[in-house]
């Protein structure tokens, strides 16, 4: 049986005028990693040098997250764009 390698499939990181930092990697796997029912790995950063305003990740048996400052709360993943979406809306909104 042959196997899917993760496949990258967006990858961008802009460093702001004021110092903080926007990172977007999402890679396709080839099988949902345990915890979550998308074949997707992600991870969405909006911070700066040492300190996370804004993370949505996922992690092998912990499932979709997100991070607002110190505050972890699970998140509930639909499409890649919906993920896009409200990650862009809390970078927009952040204090």
């Amino acid at each position: 049986m042959q196997h899917m390698k993760a496949m990258l499939i967006a990858q961008a990181k802009e460093v702001r005028d004021d110092g903080s930092i926007v990172e977007i990697v999402v890679w396709e796997l080839a099988v949902p990693l345990p915890g979550c029912a998308h074949p997707y790995k992600y991870r969405l950063f909006f911070g700066q040098a040492g300190e996370c305003f804004v993370r949505y990740d996922n992690e092998r048996g912990k499932g979709d997250h997100r991070h607002v400052g110190a505050e972890e709360v699970g998140y509930v993943f639909t499409t890649l764009d919906a993920l896009l979406t409200d990650f862009e809306c809390d970078v927009t909104n952040w204090r």
